[in-house]
């Protein structure tokens, strides 16, 4: 087989990273350059400070990444880029710094889609792995259950229908005045803590009989339970409230995932994104696996997280399908299947 060398750029939110890989599996490079230090004094990403970040780091990091692979741009086959979903200004970043060297080295210029992107980082990690399989993606934005019959062929079969997992995790965080970014901070405060917090009393929060998600109502009740403390003079023991409110986070991702694993009779069930790095959800994954003797992969964190990687991995196979080739007009989109 012959050797197709693509150069993937990542700039969706608050990380700049550019990677060079061989046929969507061998990582040569993988740079990344975080904002998590930035945003962390306003407790969030402000999308116009990540922007222009992001417009000072991409020439460095791309120049990093092929210096490291020792690949020269003209060598490359493609560039791939992540033009959805994400911020719009710290996208166009991306995908004009893409647009500009693809034109200017006459390669094919690929777009993708950076929610299917997570799925790719469990090709890098796993080089055996081939579809069919479930993935569950969970991250700060997104919270779906996919079934991926193709390397370029997924279909969500659930999602979130309000606030994603991630995203409640920062939220939560907030409440106990944790740094950001809220997802590592919680995991690592839960892992003192007891989960022996009844957020929902008798009303039990319905999972319903589909695979989509909602945590809005447990982002609410978790906010209820520490007004009402502080309202009655109660104190709060953090650890436990975090260790509480990622069982009630987990447990639907974990019953889901292998539910629908089951109904479509596939046995390998994958995870990605930022919160599949968190090792609660890791643990009951794993437990889970192993009662129904399914086999269960995940990537390693820096896979998990926003990295150009996955971009450089989807976007060979896109290249190979003749899928997602752009041109000049190529535009960032908010919001992208």
């Amino acid at each position: 087989m012959d050797e197709k060398i693509i150069l993937g750029i990542e700039s969706s939110c608050d990380e700049t990273s550019a990677s060079v890989v061989i046929n969507g599996r061998r990582i040569l490079s993988n740079v990344i350059a975080s904002q998590i230090d930035i945003h962390k004094r306003f407790g969030g990403v402000v999308p116009e400070i990540a922007s222009r970040n992001h417009t000072m780091a991409i020439i460095p990091v791309i120049d990093e990444a092929l210096t490291a692979a020792g690949v020269r741009p003209e060598a490359l086959d493609a560039v791939g880029v992540t033009c959805g979903a994400g911020l719009i200004g710290a996208l166009l970043v991306g995908v004009s710094t893409a647009k500009a060297l693809s034109f200017a080295l006459n390669k094919p210029l690929v777009a993708v889609s950076h929610t299917r992107a997570h799925v790719a980082g469990n090709y890098l990690a796993h080089p055996d792995l081939e579809p069919p399989f479930i993935c569950l993606v969970v991250s700060g934005g997104h919270t779906s259950i996919v079934r991926v019959d193709g390397y370029t062929e997924q279909t969500v079969i659930g999602a979130t229908t309000d606030d994603a997992c991630g995203e409640a995790f920062d939220k939560v965080a907030r409440i106990l005045g944790l740094d950001y970014p809220g997802g590592p901070a919680i995991d690592k405060l839960a892992a003192t803590g007891a989960a022996n917090i009844d957020f929902f009393k008798n009303a039990k929060p319905s999972g319903g009989g589909d695979y989509n998600f909602s945590y809005s109502g447990l982002k609410t009740a978790v906010i209820n339970y520490v007004h009402n403390a502080e309202q009655a003079g109660r104190k709060i023991n953090p650890a436990d409230l975090a260790a509480s409110f990622s069982e009630y986070a987990v447990a639907p991702l974990v019953a889901k995932t292998f539910r629908a694993a089951r109904e479509y009779g596939l046995n390998t069930v994958a995870m990605c994104g930022g919160v599949s790095a968190n090792t609660l959800l890791r643990r009951r994954m794993t437990e889970r696996a192993e009662r129904e003797r399914v086999r269960f992969l995940y990537p390693p964190t820096v896979l998990c997280t926003d990295n150009a990687a996955i971009v450089a991995s989807l976007a060979y196979y896109q290249l190979q399908a003749g899928i997602g080739l752009a041109d000049l007009t190529l535009n960032a989109q908010a919001t992208l299947a």
